[in-house]
């Protein structure tokens, strides 16, 4: 059986994110707030928390992330002959973890309590992702992205920002996710951050079609 976006995505809909006042130095900065917007052919997803690093988050040290996300999406189950069904999901994550950076290189590690909600319809007997799941987050979904840039506009905007090709991969059991797009990153307006792509995705179900992801974060 097929899993679905679900199984690849801890996103999505209809979660509107914190309304947020700036305030201090980016650098001294502590807590960032970030929100998130990710729109295919099969589904809408949205996402919005926090995370806050007490030693700041230039250097290493103890962090924890709060998330929440839900959102729709759809997929074919082979258990039912093909038939495609549409997913409901809502989702609550506490993650204390740890930030490591070298020589250029940094790892952001997360594990803790994971809340989830699935509704399904029709029901699929073959998606064990559905009604509500308490748990340990640790690793039930794999992705990787591998992205180019070039930083344009210096003189109109604040460093000016990162345009680029990029490639995304999300995967989980039974379901593959790939993407190529262009990004823009790192835009920024004193203590505020976007972040856009725009490209082609294609999953294991053989569905492919446009994706659009929009990001925003401000740090405090």
């Amino acid at each position: 059986m097929r899993r679905g976006w679900s199984a690849a995505f801890a996103a999505a809909a209809l979660w509107l994110s914190c309304t947020v006042a700036c305030a201090g130095d980016a650098e001294d900065a502590t807590v960032m707030l970030f929100s998130g917007r990710d729109l295919w052919r099969n589904g809408a997803f949205a996402y919005g928390g926090f995370i806050t690093a007490p030693g700041g988050f230039d250097d290493d040290g103890l962090m924890l992330k709060v998330l929440l996300s839900g959102g729709v999406y759809r997929y074919t189950a082979g258990d039912l002959d093909g038939a495609h069904v549409i997913g409901l999901e809502g989702t609550t994550q506490v993650l204390p973890g740890f930030r490591i950076k070298r020589f250029g290189v940094e790892a952001k590690i997360f594990f803790g309590l994971d809340v989830e909600r699935h509704k399904l319809w029709p029901d699929d007997p073959g998606n064990r992702l559905k009604g509500t799941d308490l748990g340990v987050r640790i690793a039930t979904s794999n992705s990787a992205r591998l992205a180019y840039g070039w930083r344009v506009c210096e003189d109109m905007f604040e460093d000016g920002f990162y345009v680029g090709p990029e490639v995304q991969y999300f995967g989980a059991e039974g379901y593959r996710h790939l993407r190529f797009g262009i990004h823009i990153t790192e835009l920024k307006a004193e203590n505020y951050e976007w972040s856009a792509a725009l490209g082609l995705a294609r999953d294991s179900d053989g569905v492919a079609g446009p994706y659009v992801r929009i990001g925003f974060n401000v740090r405090q």
